[in-house]
């Protein structure tokens, strides 16, 4: 449709790149340029590689490349190689590309706009959660569409493959960007630099006071204090008079809905669960606070394909199951008059009942009672018998309808089980038994006591927030992160910098600790250069391989050794009263899913061999070789021509020149790409232990 209308060119914003890859080679049997502009493009994309070695030219990422650009298709992300993004970029500029498939980075600093915008999806990643894309994001990738000077006005395409609210599209499209939000936190490297400062008022607590997160947290107590204010009235409007019988009956109820809850956990399992869960069964439903009231069950689905799982996985899967109910659902429609989300009916609103998928484990209480539906749905008039029916049984029923019993009715006889309900058996007849149970003004008196106990909760919560000074709380996490430095013999007693904190000062890649310990505690004496490389390797910052790691004998050894150096150190910090997971800090620490690459380059391995070893894209292990590998702030590194061209070379000349600590300099030149640099940073590690 863009082609045919002359929207081109048009940038195709994912955000995977293999997405973007996916999306680009789907596209296989487009073709948007000419004779003339094939030629030139095959002109300029040979005169490109020309620099490259011959080796390297036979490499996949260049080879599939040509074909794509040809047709008026390219792509752009940062794991392509630095030579095949300057080209698509060139390409871009002069019109010769039509279609550019790229990740949002594209968008960052580049004066490349195009015609037409699409977002192939409105929902990215962030390391957390699948969520929608921000208003700035948006404008920052929309903002592309529309070229000054050629260009009436930009187009902006949106793939949306899910229903979303209007209110979600308006704060995208219309909402405010994102506030400013400090995130500043103390680091070991910080802390070392400011004490190996000479000058005294450079102090941590000194940084601290004067810091941006400071600042927006005094900024913010006279807005608490005038909420506590406000809470405060807010309490003191509401009735207290036997507040005494009303803790004691709120307690009872939320002790009933805990145990209640944590039977249903069991009931609900699909090996029980499944025998009771038959058309016309009355079933509970609450979704987090939204409570649904009783449904009645129309089918159960079975989780696509878990029949031919593997015992592990398939029980994982479990609770997957949908319960197809029929629930009281509200009547009304969206500002542009189509149905909203299903959600229960306001309070006076007739409503209707609907067919709504419902996850097992959203299933809050099972009924002894069933009723008849009919065999066909679909017709208004039989769903709303069902409901006359439902409402009917709650008539009769004015205290609840009966539930399915666990041990009589479904004959669970599990020991745990079968404590929790005679708990809950003895809790009920307290509850019943209570002078507020019975009494007609109960319902009244527990709400206002649930909103005073909310009240006082939150006011508690911002008078805490105001009693822990934000500067208070840094200065104790400076204490405990100081008696880790003093532990592992970075400082003295008297916080004075030694040899072994000094080194940490110039590690501004990688854990400064883990480093550190290894240099001086003697693991890499006993490595060469090629194991040396490999181990440098964990600490650089990469993505995650997807692949199973496995490494070989050279190399399961220092690996070890590498885990169980952090493993120390993490246990030092939380005796020192840090909140360090021991885990997740050996696994963040310790990314092993370039060892092997990395180890097979040192040895004189081409660039198109190693890349056959790793999922991982071309581009991130040349930004990760040169960018990290070699050094950025102690190293020097000066490459020839046709190396600096493409990285992984059949040559890479290294000269480097280390003068820390001990005036140490070192010239290498060496043939095949591997880790000259490195031996500078070694050999003043292992002076400094020795």
């Amino acid at each position: 449709m863009i082609m045919e209308r002359k929207f081109q060119p048009v940038i195709i914003f994912s955000f995977s790149r293999r997405e973007c890859e996916h999306h680009a080679m789907s596209m296989s049997k487009l073709d948007f340029n000419t004779e003339e502009e094939k030629d030139n493009i095959e002109q300029v994309f040979r005169s490109a590689i020309l620099c490259l070695s011959e080796e390297d030219r036979g490499l996949p990422a260049i080879e599939l490349m040509l074909p794509l650009l040809q047709r008026g298709i390219a792509v752009h992300h940062s794991g392509l190689l630095p030579i095949i993004k300057e080209l698509v970029e060139l390409l871009f500029q002069e019109g010769l590309v039509k279609a550019l498939f790229a990740t949002e980075t594209f968008a960052m600093g580049l004066n490349m706009p195009a015609k037409t915008v699409v977002f192939t999806s409105v929902k990215k990643w962030d390391g957390d959660s699948n969520r929608y894309i921000g208003s700035g994001e948006y404008i920052q990738m929309s903002g592309r569409a529309g070229r000054r000077g050629k260009d009436d006005r930009g187009i902006c395409v949106i793939m949306i493959d899910e229903k979303m609210e209007m209110s979600v599209i308006k704060d995208m499209v219309l909402g405010k960007p994102a506030p400013l939000i400090s995130t500043f936190r103390l680091s070991y490297y910080t802390i070392l630099n400011l004490l190996s400062r000479a000058e005294g008022q450079f102090t941590a607590e000194h940084v601290i006071r004067n810091s941006f997160h400071q600042f927006q947290y005094e900024k913010a107590l006279p807005e608490v204090i005038q909420k506590i204010t406000k809470l405060e009235n807010e309490a003191s409007l509401l009735d207290s008079s036997g507040e005494n019988d009303l803790a004691e009956y709120h307690k009872l109820v939320l002790d009933i809905s805990e145990l209640e809850k944590k039977i249903m956990s069991e009931m609900i399992r699909p090996e029980r669960a499944l025998l009771y869960l038959v058309p016309g069964r009355l079933v509970k439903v609450r979704d987090g606070s939204t409570d649904w009231g009783w449904g009645v069950v129309v089918n159960v689905v079975k989780p696509a394909g878990s029949s031919s799982l593997p015992p592990a996985l398939s029980a994982s899967c479990s609770n997957n199951y949908i319960v197809d109910t029929l629930l009281h659902c509200s009547s009304s429609l969206n500002e542009n008059g189509s149905r909203s989300k299903p959600c229960p009916p306001r309070p006076g609103e007739k409503g209707e009942m609907h067919v709504v998928p419902v996850p097992l484990p959203l299933v809050s209480g099972l009924s002894s009672v069933r009723i008849n539906i009919p065999s066909d749905l679909r017709p208004p008039e039989a769903r709303q018998n069902i409901l006359f029916a439902v409402q009917e049984l709650g008539k009769r029923y004015p205290q609840g309808l009966p539930k399915l019993h666990p041990i009589t009715d479904m004959g669970i006889e599990e020991p745990e089980l079968v404590d929790v309900v005679h708990k809950l058996e003895v809790l009920e007849q307290k509850l019943c038994s209570h002078p507020l149970h019975k009494s007609d003004q109960s319902d009244q008196q527990l709400s206002w006591y649930q909103r005073k106990a909310e009240l006082n909760h939150e006011i508690q919560q911002l008078k805490s927030k105001m009693r822990d000074s934000q500067l208070q709380k840094f200065r104790d996490e400076l204490k405990n992160r100081s008696r880790v430095l003093k532990m592992l013999g970075h400082i003295d007693a008297d916080g004075v910098l030694q040899l072994k904190g000094r080194a940490a000062c110039l590690i501004d890649t990688g854990d400064e600790l883990l480093i550190t310990e290894l240099m001086f505690n003697g693991t890499f004496n006993d490595l060469d250069h090629h194991q040396v490389a490999s181990v440098v390797s964990c600490f650089v910052p990469c993505e995650k391989s997807s692949e199973q790691i496995r490494l070989r004998n050279e190399l399961s050894k220092p690996m070890t050794q590498l885990q169980e150096a952090a493993r120390k150190i993490a246990e030092v910090q939380r005796e020192c009263k840090l909140d360090v997971n021991v885990e997740e800090y050996v696994e963040s620490t310790c990314k092993p899913y370039l060892m092997d690459v990395i180890y097979c380059w040192s040895k004189g391995s081409t660039f198109g061999e190693v890349i056959e070893m790793t999922d991982i894209f071309e581009g991130s292990i040349i930004r990760l070789l040169l960018l990290k590998l070699l050094g950025r702030s102690t190293l020097r590194t000066s490459l020839d021509p046709q190396a600096t061209a493409c990285v992984g070379a059949s040559c890479l000349r290294t000269h480097c020149i280390c003068d820390e600590w001990s005036s140490i300099s070192c010239n290498v030149d060496v043939v095949k790409p591997n880790v000259a640099c490195l031996f500078c940073v070694f050999d003043v590690a292992w002076k400094c232990s020795s």
